[in-house]
């Protein structure tokens, strides 16, 4: 089995960073997915990918896969890019973007 190891995202709903500290273990399909005849719905064989584990460190995570010896790759999330922001700052002379409203 092989595992992907990755911290959640920020929510696209909400402007909040809730639940986005949360580490997940998830495995990765292993097998090729085929459409069902009769549905025309996507799917397989392997019911591993359903299992999503949540961990409150990325340490914990990799603990759990090493114990039960889980191949797993961990991707890093990107840094956030907070760009401080004035209301004075649509009204500045010499703007370097159009004014929009």
């Amino acid at each position: 089995m092989r595992a992907r190891i990755y911290q959640t995202p920020k929510s696209a709903m909400q402007s909040g960073r809730a639940r986005s500290h949360v580490w997940m273990l998830v495995y990765t399909a292993e097998q090729k997915r085929t459409p069902d005849a009769l549905m025309g719905w996507i799917g397989g064989a392997e019911t591993q990918t359903q299992v999503r584990l949540r961990f409150p460190t990325r340490d914990a995570a990799i603990a759990y896969a090493d114990a039960n010896g889980i191949d797993y790759e961990i991707e890093t999330a990107h840094g956030r890019k907070v760009r401080p922001k004035q209301y004075s700052d649509n009204f500045r002379f010499g703007r370097i973007y159009n004014w929009t409203h």
